[in-house]
């Protein structure tokens, strides 16, 4: 016993403190900041250089559902558009993803739009099934980081289980490929009520880059509730956590 602590002791903190506070690399894109003086013309040129549309040509304003945060409208446009690293990012309705010009404050999980029910049932307890629906795996891959012993989420007791009968939810990531609309739908259908519905990063919130091939299939995400949007290409496993939490009631510190 005492050779183990002593390795541990060795080891150091290994995992994040608070997760609400942590620091992340400078390079890090996170939510932007669009500066207010935006011109037309200006917005016009950003928009044209958007891979998936996420910026709106009039107005300048990025839908943060669309965003591949790859940063090209920053590097044609540094006095108007600038990512931060802020990652505390998530929605529960898909129109506060978009960020519009001189909007600088964080963005937030609008509690009035969050199921009565999720926080009554979910707060200190939420099972989530994962369902990779054609993704590419790399927000698969920050979702497992999320459960490992550095992030550590099941300290708040979220965790991701194998069996939707075991779970409170699922958690999308993808755009939804024509080979996986039915398997989506059958996960869900065999998830316990209530449930929930989260979308993580930019192919499952608008299809990203896939948006209108015909391989994609958004039947189930246009009939469906979606009870969280996380966004990111792909999404931080802080991301993640911060707006589950928001979304069930979890406040700072450790369990509440």
């Amino acid at each position: 016993m005492i050779k183990e602590l002593k390795i541990l002791a060795d080891h150091g903190k290994q995992y994040v403190p608070d997760l609400r506070k942590q620091p992340v690399s400078g390079r890090f894109r996170g939510r932007p900041e669009i500066s207010a003086d935006v011109s037309v013309e200006q917005a016009g040129q950003a928009a044209i250089l958007c891979p998936t549309g996420a910026i709106d040509r009039h107005s300048g304003a990025i839908d943060l559902g669309r965003c591949t945060f790859c940063n090209e409208c920053a590097l044609l446009l540094p006095d108007v558009y600038r990512f931060t690293n802020d990652y505390r990012i998530s929605a529960s309705r898909r129109e506060d993803l978009v960020v519009r010009p001189g909007q600088n404050e964080p963005l937030k999980v609008d509690e009035g739009a969050v199921r009565k029910e999720v926080r009554k049932l979910f707060r200190r307890s939420l099972k989530l099934r994962q369902v990779s629906a054609g993704g590419d795996n790399s927000c698969e891959m920050e979702l497992n980081a999320a459960g490992n012993v550095n992030f550590d989420m099941g300290r708040y007791g979220i965790e991701f289980v194998a069996s939707p009968r075991h779970a409170d939810g699922i958690v999308i990531t993808g755009p939804v490929s024509e080979n996986m609309a039915r398997a989506l739908e059958i996960c869900y259908e065999a998830t316990p009520s209530p449930k929930i519905i989260i979308l993580v990063g930019t192919d499952a919130i608008s299809g990203g880059l896939f948006e209108g091939s015909p391989a994609v299939n958004r039947e189930f995400i246009d009939s469906h509730h979606i009870d969280l949007y996380v966004p990111g290409n792909p999404a931080h496993p802080l991301t993640f956590i911060n707006g589950v939490m928001d979304m069930v009631g979890l406040g700072t510190g450790n369990r509440q």
